[in-house]
């Protein structure tokens, strides 16, 4: 086992009275687990306690052995409300079926990264969530000991139970909570070894499931208070465009609006970090008795609206400072495209060099070259922008879904007035994230509205609020070169990326590492229009691209494109060029998806009329190997199946995770195929989805099939790294069914559109 320091301090640990029906409880005050409304919830299921005894700020412990385990990190889809409670529940070595899980409030002084990003929820927690268990575990097991006047290393605890086998005494956790609670926390636990796990590596149903099929209230739209007011907000057409002055005489005087008014969210001397970030800092708001009201009044606003000058911000991301910059005046996507080709062609940063990669390519037999884009994308989350808000002269309510709750505090707490500890963020789930409530604007917007109306208020954004707010994908380019000698043989690789306003290069990622001449090169282009994290950011774009050309220079070299792969993570691994420590990636690893994905697809038995491509990547700690197939039914090719072999660490759920898989596959599919987001004098072309074009039910894959690497290893990212590889696979398998390359995202646009 692995002994571990429980970074629990006493001050995590005061006595308090009893949340739930009296007795003496160990933790947090604001711990409300098992409300009445919950209990009366779960009683058709579990019996619950008369009593509860907190063992520490993550669970406590009813007297009838019933556990309610907190789910600390924003739960956007990507189920970890019910695996974070699983690695709990197994260190503490608990019967799931007597498990209740409730979503925490943010709470830093003892939470880490209550972040939803990055894929990073259960990889950053791992060792925390198995300390609290097992130190929940060994509290219980000394105060059995205590009672039974026997040495705590003859107690064992399974599945709720207490055993001393010498004496014969055994007793359920519920009898020893309360004894349990009064024991000092230990200094240091002993994890479970790898093998020992119950719960870890089985599939669990997620515990919102239930509800969340049968329409109950989950979703920040469905938070309802007393006497709660809504609000909208109205902000420039264009983007490059400012507030100048509006008058709301007529919306006034709507039935239902209680007040029309505009807000400025930070002052200008504000230092904002990255996630305090919005598109417009000064809006119009609108708030009345219903949603439907507040839309109305909105329409009958008088606003007119002034050109920005230049802007030029200083934001934090992770300490780091960073200038940015919003150039004046109205922007086009035609516009766009033209500067991402021109600065194509000129010299950009080097990032990476390795050998003498233009010497190669002065004396190459041959060379080939493809250049690839892709368009703004909106994160199109089912749920809009909402969050609501009840601020008094000395406290602060926030409720809804957040992605950083606690990036966002400070924030809040600026605007407000008050200190952090006057300021209760509860998160509810959400109804996508995606990297757009990242940003939590709206947390500080109805802060400041509800401080400004005196009154609780829910803050709601319509679809074209949503699509036309900004906070996009940035918009990529990218240009790949490959050189060979006389003997077809690769001898330089180069690769220049840029984007609007960010590049999406990855210089020390494969195939860096692996080829003698290597060039990397990118460059960026400032805009007005403004963009930030979308799944698996850069990746989601840099991947397809380079995974498309590594096809073309397999093809070009006759061999089939695995093996190419593995010859070069080969090289990589056994002779890197540079330092291998350089290199973002583990070879080994990567040529494990490979070759997993490669057997479990039967990947040169392919079925007559079966049309296969081939893509894997390295993103946020995992590695991803995919093979795409596609049938031709009537001229248009259809996707049959998606085999998938994934390296992501320690398996914590595995139907949450193939889960994960089959999402990040159908997303991927669809973004590359069917979704853009265009601009016309500094405007958004697509405002809802009658223009801006979604995956639909029937052109989703027949089949997905995915397969974990069985590891040891400490988890690693799951929600992004199954996105990004799978656009690479689609424009491959869209070559061998159509004789087609596919340069260009949206796929759609090239060639008639994918169906199922």
């Amino acid at each position: 086992m692995t002994h571990i320091k429980t970074k629990l301090g006493r001050r995590a640990f005061i006595k308090n009275s009893s949340l739930a029906g009296g007795g003496l409880v160990l933790g947090f005050s604001w711990l409300n687990s098992c409300k009445p409304k919950v209990a009366e919830a779960l009683a058709i299921e579990i019996e619950m306690p008369k009593e509860w005894y907190e063992i520490n700020g993550y669970l406590k412990i009813g007297d009838n052995g019933v556990v309610t385990i907190m789910s600390p990190n924003p739960e956007i889809g990507q189920n970890v409300k019910t695996s974070m409670p699983m690695i709990v529940a197994d260190e503490l070595e608990v019967d799931w079926k007597n498990v209740v899980v409730e979503q925490a409030p943010l709470n830093t002084s003892l939470y880490s990264w209550q972040v939803a990003g990055g894929s990073r929820s259960i990889s950053s927690s791992w060792e925390n969530l198995r300390m609290a268990g097992a130190t929940a575990r060994q509290m219980l097991k000394e105060a059995a000991a205590k009672a039974w006047q026997v040495p705590v290393e003859e107690i064992t605890a399974i599945a709720g139970i207490l055993s001393h086998e010498a004496s014969g005494n055994s007793a359920g956790y519920g009898e020893m909570a309360s004894a349990a609670s009064e024991i000092e926390v230990p200094e240091e636990v002993e994890l479970k070894k790898i093998s020992d796990f119950s719960i870890i590596g089985t599939s669990r149903k997620n515990v919102d499931g239930k509800n969340i099929v049968t329409g109950k209230p989950l979703f920040g739209l469905d938070v309802q208070r007393e006497g709660m007011l809504i609000a909208s907000l109205v902000h420039p057409p264009a983007f490059g465009m400012k507030l100048k002055s509006f008058d709301a005489e007529a919306a006034k005087q709507m039935p239902g609006i209680r007040d029309v008014f505009s807000i400025k969210l930070y002052d200008d001397d504000y230092k904002k970090m990255a996630f305090h970030f919005t598109a417009f800092n000064e809006l119009v708001v609108v708030v009345g008795d219903s949603t439907w009201q507040v839309f109305q009044a909105k329409k009958a606003l008088n606003i007119t609206w002034e050109n920005n000058a230049d802007i030029t911000d200083t934001m934090t991301m992770f300490g780091n400072d960073m200038k940015v910059t919003y150039p004046a005046g109205m922007e086009n996507s035609e516009s766009h495209t033209a500067k991402l080709k021109e600065l194509t062609s000129l010299n950009a940063k080097v990032a990476r060099k390795d050998g003498n990669p233009e010497a190669a390519f002065k004396n190459a037999a041959k060379i080939i070259e493809r250049s690839y884009s892709c368009p703004f994308l909106a994160h199109n989350t089912m749920e809009p922008m909402n969050f609501f808000a009840h601020v008094t002269e000395d406290y602060a309510e926030l409720l809804g879904p957040t992605q950083t709750p606690e990036w966002m505090e400070s924030a809040v707490s600026e605007v407000l007035g008050l200190p952090l500890e006057k300021i209760d963020i509860q998160m509810t789930r959400q109804g996508g994230g995606f990297g757009r409530r990242l940003y939590g604007h709206f947390m500080v917007e109805v802060a400041a509205i509800s401080k400004r109306v005196n009154a609780p208020v829910k803050l709601v954004y319509s679809r074209e609020d949503d699509m036309t707010q900004g906070i996009y994908r940035p918009a990529y380019y990218a240009t790949y070169r490959a050189a060979f000698d006389a003997n077809n043989n690769l001898t330089a690789f180069h690769v220049k990326a840029g984007g609007i306003p960010e590049s999406p290069l990855f210089a020390n990622r494969f195939p860096a590492g692996a080829i003698d001449n290597y060039l990397a090169e990118d460059f960026t282009v400032d805009s007005n229009i403004t963009t930030g994290a979308f799944r698996a950011p850069r990746s989601n774009f840099i991947a397809g691209a380079e995974q498309s050309f590594l096809d073309e220079v397999a093809e070009e070299m006759g061999k089939d494109p695995i093996d190419f792969r593995l010859e070069l993570l080969k090289r990589a691994e056994e002779n890197p060029v540079g330092e291998k420590e350089s290199n973002d990636y583990d070879a080994a690893r990567y040529a494990g998806v490979l070759e997993l994905v490669r057997e479990k697809s039967n990947w040169k038995q392919t079925e007559a009329g079966v049309h296969r491509g081939v893509s894997a990547y390295f993103c946020h700690q995992s590695y991803v190997a995919q093979v795409l197939d596609i049938v031709m039914e009537n001229n248009n090719p259809v996707v049959q199946k998606v085999t998938a072999a994934i390296d992501c660490g320690i398996v914590v759920n595995p139907d949450a995770a193939a889960n994960l898989s089959e999402g990040g596959v159908i997303d991927g599919i669809g973004h590359a195929m069917y979704s853009g987001l265009t601009f016309k004098d500094g405007m958004p072309e697509q405002s809802n989805f009658d223009r801006y074009r979604l995956i639909r039910h029937k052109e989703a894959p027949k089949s997905i099939e995915t397969h974990f690497v069985q590891s040891e290893i400490d988890p690693t990212g799951m929600g992004e790294p199954p996105f990004p590889p799978i656009m690479g696979a689609l424009a491959n398998a869209l070559y061998k069914a159509t004789g087609q390359r596919h340069y260009h995202q949206p796929f759609i646009t090239e060639k008639p559109p994918l169906i199922g």
